[in-house]
């Protein structure tokens, strides 16, 4: 791999809005140099300038001007040598003549070397912009090669720049709005980010619609998409361009520029080629037309201390603001769904559910509320089992007791110890020693119980299990490892709580609410160890086996994009940042690997349950791996 990948397949980018001057091609380049020398002070690797930004997108039949079209030429001469000992790859865009025709390009260049030149595929010519008055389009010309600025360059739209670590194209505003753009077949010939220099002026809603339709080229393509657009200077004769800058990822904008702006600006973020890897391998479709496509080799501008600029959320599970109630809404939905699904289609009279106080329990017991309630059943077909045991607190008993009966379930209350006190006599353990017999034979004996309700109900027993316990192994096979039904199989603990949290404060009562922001407030436990001398939990799981967050976060970037383990470790340190220490990461990480492979076998026979988000464990989809594999990566072993 190129070294520009040894940064985690990081590229950065940049989408410049230089001040321009009509028709003042020197002036423009200028401010051209100008940006990217603080592009290149910035170490970023590739900017885009907007569309025709050496004379001005506005010229008008000014273009036909042999003078403008000298001095566009002279111009882009002057940026190649005032910028040649900068590693930074440029893209600006200029008029250029190619034998009897005008061509609006794209000039892509590095150390003072021309290295393509790509014309506009698709012309506009309607309402404001007419531009078939002045250029050809790209399918106009024969020609493969063009002389410009005394250097001989490859001409064409079917040019790939870059190397072995990634390669990039480019397109040209209207491209983008085409029916099929040029950017999807760029994409399918190996082009991971697209660059679009683009001059689109403003009207109402305009800017809405084509931040959507940058996000979801992004989206089609699983491309970065680099979008500068002309702004502050431009002629303001009929139209007005506001210099919108955009870097989007896979249909997510990660940047963008301030609109209307009277200022330079300089966009910068990175672009993620592993992930849009990661993603191609297992979803993109359609015939590449790599016998027509010509590659450029570029050099990589090497990154010192390199450090990213965008942000990584240290929550990938949770939705984010605007989408934060719709989204809790959908996947409590698609729980439901699911469960509907399987009781009517099994006859069952009642859905069995262990109710322990803590978080995993009580959204199962939510979700066969809510669909006891779209299903027009009584609520008394739920049957809510307490079943207190040796490390049963007071709070979590209550709570447990006091929301079965709010939600108007039906309550059975079984104490195991008794069970579990005469399963010790009968295998001959001694009840003092608090190891895993002794935690076990309390986790199966809930099981038992639970199994043996439903066939007198003739009932479902709902599991409880999330996905974050799933991947750690954080089960007793045979155990809470069981149900007929798993709701929460693929819901990750960091979202258990919020979820937990949105019905509260949305879809109960006060009282039920009250106890819910309750048991979202209470540790994280499977008290299966006695209380304290204050009656408080004393096993918090998260003492044992590292914070959920740090665990949905490795299981994230595992599954979601197969990123090694030291990408994730880097990833990790950026996001966690001030909460988490290097070595409290690297402690964290290694036992999740460790557990990870080390509990496939749980997995493999994991009971039904709904696909909700992009990652699920199931041995029947998402997730198909060997028991009694290897552990692919021993984290302590890992050189910084």
């Amino acid at each position: 791999m190129d070294k520009s990948q040894n940064h985690h397949g990081f590229v950065r980018v940049a989408a410049a809005i230089p001040e321009v001057k009509v028709a003042d091609s020197a002036f423009n380049a200028q401010e051209i140099i100008k940006l990217i020398r603080d592009a290149a002070e910035c170490q970023v690797q590739i900017v885009c300038f907007p569309e025709l930004c050496i004379t001005a997108y506005t010229c008008g039949d000014l273009f036909h001007q042999q003078f403008l079209q000298d001095e566009a030429e002279n111009a882009l001469q002057q940026i190649l040598s005032e910028t040649k000992t900068l590693p930074v790859i440029g893209i600006v865009g200029l008029p250029v003549r190619c034998g009897n025709q005008l061509f609006d390009v794209a000039a892509v260049f590095q150390s003072g070397k021309i290295l393509g030149v790509v014309p506009k595929s698709f012309l506009p010519n309607y309402s404001e912009f007419y531009e078939k008055r002045w250029f050809a389009a790209a399918g106009d010309t024969t020609v493969d090669s063009i002389s410009l600025c005394g250097q001989q360059a490859l001409f064409g739209t079917k040019i790939l720049f870059g190397n072995t670590g990634f390669l990039f194209a480019v397109e040209i505003c209207e491209d983008l709005w085409a029916t099929i753009p040029p950017s999807s077949q760029h994409a399918l010939n190996g082009a991971h980010i697209i660059f679009n220099l683009s001059a689109s002026n403003e009207l109402i809603a305009k800017n809405d619609y084509r931040q959507a339709l940058i996000a979801q080229q992004s989206a089609r393509c699983f491309a970065g998409y680099v979008y500068a657009s002309s702004g502050w200077g431009e002629s303001t004769t009929d139209l007005v361009f506001s210099g919108n800058a955009s870097i989007a990822e896979n249909g997510v904008i990660l940047s963008e520029g301030e609109r209307f702006c009277f200022n330079e600006q300089l966009i910068v973020n990175e672009i993620d080629i592993e992930r849009l890897v990661s993603d191609r391998q297992r979803k993109m479709h359609g015939k590449a037309e790599s016998n027509t496509y010509r590659t450029v080799t570029t050099c990589s501008p090497e990154v010192d201390r390199f450090s990213l600029t965008r942000s990584i959320d240290p929550h990938p599970f949770i939705p984010k603001d605007k989408q934060y109630a719709e989204r809790c809404e959908e996947i409590f939905s698609i729980q439901t769904g699911g469960l509907a699904k399987r009781l009517l289609h099994t006859k069952a009279r009642a859905l069995v559910v262990g109710i322990s106080g803590g978080l995993d329990s009580t959204l199962a017991l939510l979700v066969c509320v809510k669909t006891c309630d779209k299903l027009h059943l009584d609520r008394k077909q739920i049957i809510g089992v307490t079943m207190p045991g040796f490390g049963t607190t007071k709070r979590t008993y209550n709570n447990a007791v006091q929301l079965i009966q709010s939600l108007g379930v039906t309550l059975r209350e079984i104490d195991i110890k008794p069970a579990c006190e005469q399963h010790f006599k009968d295998i001959g353990h001694d009840a003092s020693v608090h190891d895993v017999v002794y935690e076990n034979t309390q986790a199966r004996e809930r099981t038992q119980l639970l199994m043996d309700i439903a066939n007198q109900q003739q009932g479902l027993v709902i599991g409880t299990g999330d996905l974050s316990e799933l991947a750690l192994g954080w089960a007793t096979y045979n155990g809470d490892h069981i149900s007929m039904y798993g709701v929460n199989s693929s819901i990750p603990k960091t979202l258990v709580r919020h979820l937990v949290r949105w019905v509260a404060q949305t879809q109960v009562d006060k009282q039920s609410e009250e106890i819910l922001l309750d048991i979202i407030r209470t540790p994280v436990s499977p008290e299966l160890l006695p209380a304290n001398e204050q009656g408080q939990i004393a096993q918090k799981t998260e003492d044992l086996v590292g914070p959920y967050e740090l665990h949905d976060f490795f299981l994230y970037y595992m599954i979601r994009f197969g990123f090694r383990p030291e990408k994730i470790f880097f990833l990790a340190q950026h996001a966690f940042n001030g909460t988490y220490d290097e070595e409290t990461i690297r402690k964290w990480m290694d036992v999740f690997y460790r557990r990870f492979f080390s509990q496939q076998f749980k997995r493999s026979c994991m009971p039904d349950g709904p696909k909700v988000g992009s990652i699920n464990l199931s041995p029947r989809g998402d997730w198909r791996m060997p028991s009694d594999t290897s552990v692919l990566f021993n984290f302590k072993s890992y050189k910084r």
